[in-house]
Order: C-alpha cells, then sequence, then structure tokens
C-alpha cells in the first residue's frame, strides 16, 4: 500500500522531524496513524523525507526519517493561464491540470470572462483555486507543487508569451491541430512552454491579436470543442506527451 503523502514547508535534514499543524492534526486524529506506520513528508519544492511514525500525539507526528530524496525539477516547465469560469469550472480545471502535472497556472480575466475576480469576492475566488491546487497535489502525490499566480489581465498574459520558448492559444477555428503544432515548433530543449485557455464565450479577435503578436501560435485540439474546464488538462496531457517528463 501506497504510505500517505503530507505536506510541510520545511523538510530539514536530520533523523528526526515533526509534523505539526493542520497536516499533523490530519496525520494524527484523521488519518489515526500509529507508531511503525509509513508516510512520507514534502515540501512541495522536491524534497521527500520517507519515515516511519514514532510517536503521535493530538496535533503532532514525530517521525524517524529514514531516507530523505531530492527530485530534479521537471523540465520543460508547463504553464497554463486559464480564463476565470462560472460556478466550479474553475476549481475543476485547477484540479486536474495539478494531476496530470502542470507546473503553473495563471488565472485570466478574458474580455469574455462572466465571473470577474474583485475585492474580497476575488481574494476568496483566488483561496479556493490555491486549496483546490494542494489537495489535488497531495492526492497525486506530487513533489513539485504547481504555482497558482496572481491574477492576470491580457496584456500581462502577452508579456508573459514573450518569456516563452514555446506559446499556444487554444482556439476552435486554428486550422493546426495542437499535436502537429508541437511537432513543428520542437519541444526538445524548451525551458518553459505556455498553453492559454479560453473561457467559456471563446477568446476575442483582440485578444488573438495581442497573443499572437506576442509570439503564441493558435491551435485546436481536435473537431470537438471542449469547456473550459477539461481543455486545459487536454492540453496539458498532450504537451506533456511530446516531453520526455513521462519517460520516467
Amino acid at each position: 500500500m501506497t504510505a500517505p503523502l503530507f505536506h510541510q514547508g520545511l523538510v530539514p535534514d536530520g533523523r528526526e522531524l515533526t509534523l505539526s499543524g493542520s497536516e499533523g492534526h490530519h496525520a494524527a486524529t484523521v488519518r489515526r496513524l500509529r507508531p511503525g506506520e509509513r508516510l512520507d513528508i514534502t515540501d512541495g519544492l522536491g524534497v521527500v523525507a520517507e519515515c516511519t511514525v514514532l510517536r503521535c500525539r493530538r496535533d503532532e507526528v514525530d517521525c524517524t526519517v529514514e531516507r530523505r530524496v531530492v527530485y530534479p525539477e521537471p523540465a520543460p516547465r508547463l504553464v497554463v493561464v486559464q480564463a476565470l469560469a462560472k460556478g466550479d469550472r474553475g476549481e475543476l480545471a485547477v484540479e486536474l491540470m495539478t494531476e496530470v502535472g502542470v507546473d503553473e497556472i495563471v488565472p485570466w480575466a478574458a474580455a469574455r470572462s462572466i465571473v470577474r475576480w474583485e475585492g474580497d469576492r476575488g481574494m476568496r475566488a483566488h483561496a479556493r483555486w490555491s486549496a483546490t491546487a494542494r489537495e489535488a497535489a497531495k492526492q497525486s502525490r506530487r513533489v513539485f507543487w504547481p504555482r497558482l499566480a496572481g491574477l492576470a489581465d491580457t496584456a500581462a498574459v502577452g508579456a508573459r508569451i514573450v518569456t516563452a520558448d514555446i506559446a499556444v492559444v487554444l482556439h476552435e477555428e486554428a486550422t493546426e491541430p495542437l499535436v502537429a503544432g508541437l511537432r513543428e515548433a520542437g519541444v526538445a530543449g524548451s525551458s518553459e512552454i505556455v498553453v492559454v485557455v479560453g473561457p467559456e464565450g471563446g477568446i476575442t479577435d483582440s485578444e488573438l491579436e495581442v497573443f499572437g503578436a506576442a509570439g503564441a501560435m493558435p491551435a485546436r485540439l481536435g473537431r470537438t470543442v471542449l469547456r473550459t474546464s477539461t481543455a486545459g488538462v487536454v492540453a496539458a496531457a498532450i504537451v506533456l506527451s511530446h516531453t520526455t517528463r513521462w519517460d520516467r
């Protein structure tokens, strides 16, 4: 049985460590771990401590570190710019993209996004996306947790595209499939790939112009049109399959 994975901001060197806070409470009180049982602890930045439970308290678990592993950062980095979506579709998109391996998610206030992140409402929405990413990262046993960027406007997305090695804008009217576009661009040797996913109402012509001028290529996923909540994870899977990240 696979050992449960917990998160702690710092995984220090040493033969023992204590899992505390909400994660310690979850391990001791909810999961009811007992001495001798296995668990893994990660800092979400590539460090994992493979541990055995030594003793438990109400909100803390003392552990013996059997092995400390430092994983190399995955390359190329995959960034998905996700347009704000209504209801829980945005959180679904974050969950799926985290599970598949996206390294950074950029919330985008697109012109046709129905939802607006403004004031306290925007802060709460961003917090929900962050919490969703954290839980999905633990569930999928990721040792590198995705970064959730701040809300971006179209100009900021364009600036991000400029710095990417490869950038793609998903659009149902694009003439070239994503697979063909990646093949022509040549993913090998890239350090960062950016994929832009539009809102329910689609990307406007002016947004396409901004992204095209920044160096992004339009591409479609296939003959069908996917929801904004699923387009990102499908595109991410296609991109990652063209890299060596899934070879291990």
